[in-house]
Parts: C-alpha cells; sequence; structure tokens
C-alpha cells in the first residue's frame, strides 16, 4: 500500500486531469440564459420600477389612493378570484367527466374545452358580448329577470371564467388519468359514501394540481384584457379594469401613472406567486398524512 501511495504521489500534477461535466456547456448555457432573460425581463422590469418611483413616494402613493385606480383594482382582483373560484369546482367537474367516463362526443367535447386557447381575445370578447348583450340570446332572459351581464361587473366575471377554465381542466386530467379507480372501487365498496370518497381519496390526491389550476385561470384572469372590454362596457368607477386603465392612461400621455399601476400589478403577481406555492406545499404535506399509513 505504501508503494501505491508513494506511485500516486509522485504522478505529475499536469498529467491529473479535472473529470468533465456531466453536462457540457454549462458556463455558455448559464450566460446565454442569463443575457437573455437579463433583455428580456430584468432590464424591463427595472426601468418600470424607476419610472414609477420618478415621481417620488407622494407621487405613487397619489396616483394608487386615486379612486378610479381603486375602483379598477377591486373590480379587476376579485371578479378574478370569483371567476377563478368557479372554475375550480365546474373545471373538477368537466375533467372528472372527460377521464372516468365513455360516451358519444367526448373527444369533441375535450377539444372545445380548448377553445379559449385558440380563440383570439378579441373574438371571445365579441362573441361573449353578442350572446349575454341586452338583445342577446341569453341576455335578453337575464335582463328581464333583473340580471343584466353585458356592460355590468357579472359580465367581466363571465368573461374570466370563460378564458380561464382550460387551465384548470388541463391541469387536472393529468392528475386523475394517474389516479387508480380501484382506490375510489375499494373505498366505496368498504361503505364509504361519494361525499366521502371524494374528499378522503380524491381530493388529497388531485389537491396540488387543483391550486395549481386555480392560480393560473385566477392570473389569466387578473392579467385578461381582450374578451373583457367589449362585454364590460368600460364604464369609469364601475367596469373598468386595470389592464384598461393603464392602456387609457398611455393614451393620455401619464407615462408615471401607467407605470405605478403596472408596478401594482407586478408586486401583486410575485405575492400571488409566492402564495400559491406556500398552499401548493401545504397541500403536499396534507396529501402525505391523507394517504399515509
Amino acid at each position: 500500500m505504501n508503494s501505491t501511495v508513494h506511485a500516486l504521489a509522485t504522478v505529475p500534477r499536469t498529467a491529473v486531469k479535472r473529470s468533465p461535466d456531466v453536462l457540457p456547456g454549462f458556463g455558455l448555457s448559464l450566460g446565454y440564459t442569463i443575457v437573455y432573460l437579463s433583455l428580456i425581463l430584468f432590464i424591463p422590469l427595472a426601468a418600470l420600477g424607476l419610472k414609477a418611483i420618478a415621481g417620488g413616494w407622494h407621487g405613487f402613493e397619489a396616483v394608487l389612493t386615486s379612486p378610479r385606480v381603486i375602483a379598477s383594482l377591486k373590480l379587476t382582483f376579485g371578479s378574478a378570484a370569483i371567476a377563478a373560484a368557479v372554475n375550480a369546482m365546474f373545471g373538477f367537474l368537466t375533467a372528472w367527466v372527460l377521464v372516468r367516463y365513455r360516451f358519444p362526443g367526448r373527444r369533441l367535447l375535450d377539444a372545445v374545452v380548448d377553445l379559449p386557447f385558440a380563440l383570439p381575445t378579441a373574438v371571445s370578447g365579441i362573441a361573449l358580448t353578442a350572446i349575454f348583450s341586452p338583445d342577446g340570446t341569453l341576455g335578453r332572459f337575464l335582463s328581464s329577470i333583473g340580471w343584466p351581464v353585458a356592460y355590468a361587473p357579472s359580465g367581466v366575471t363571465i368573461a374570466m371564467v370563460f378564458i380561464g377554465l382550460p387551465f384548470v381542466v388541463r391541469t387536472l386530467q393529468p392528475a386523475l388519468e394517474e389516479l387508480a379507480s380501484e382506490l375510489t372501487d375499494a373505498a366505496s365498496s368498504l361503505g364509504a359514501s361519494p361525499a366521502l370518497v371524494m374528499w378522503k381519496v380524491v381530493l388529497p390526491l388531485i389537491l396540488p394540481s387543483l391550486i395549481t389550476g386555480f392560480s393560473l385561470a385566477l392570473a389569466r384572469g387578473i392579467g385578461e384584457y381582450g374578451s373583457i372590454v367589449f362585454i364590460s362596457g368600460n364604464l369609469p368607477f364601475k367596469t373598468e379594469i386595470t389592464s384598461l386603465l393603464i392602456i387609457t392612461k398611455l393614451e393620455e400621455f401619464d407615462y408615471h401613472g401607467a407605470a405605478v399601476i403596472a408596478v401594482v400589478m407586478l408586486v401583486a403577481s410575485f405575492l400571488l406567486l409566492f402564495g400559491i406555492n406556500l398552499l401548493q406545499r401545504r397541500a403536499l404535506r396534507w396529501q402525505a398524512r391523507s394517504t399515509g399509513p
């Protein structure tokens, strides 16, 4: 053994070569990624923040506390939360039917779910306005019972439901496909009611995916513009969403006001992502406790 150690010690250091990386080109790839993200993401966001604080804190606060801005923020976030909750419920039912049942027209229904992805947002906005306007097919009936949809806050929520449903369905489908039907059948054979099976067996396994779908629908609703501007009517203090208000500020050459509102939306998005990550971690822990021995 001593001879072996002596032989290794006498080997020139130049003869010892570093083992190549498992994935070569890491330095170049990392540099390209940083440059690309800087040009596309970091630099524009930094410029937006600098523009927002250019007027000082008093100017920032004056824009943010404007009644028109507050009204648009309440409408946007409130409608997006309601629409995401509705999509979480009906998106789960839709995904469950598509995964667990076989019936004529199933593939057509599965394709229709992706329609909001394929349609331009302006087209979907015009279609919703034509249906829910006071002279539309559904709008005429809803107006007669005292529930106007077009040019009302409820129209904003319906538009957000329309464009957010595919996110929940497509997120839940893989989770439901991995859920073995033997689990629910075994629970039912042991005497568990359908509600108990859904609560104790199905929900813990799909909860992380459900939270992800809910968050994607919520984020899409907050940032939506094209499908809402037609059906909302864009009435200040009533049906004006935040995205439209930013464009209005730009058209009025109020670049500082537009930047302030955009920064608020950006910060809200970061906080939303942070909160969603926390919820997903807790959901995973709850899933482990619920499915553990």
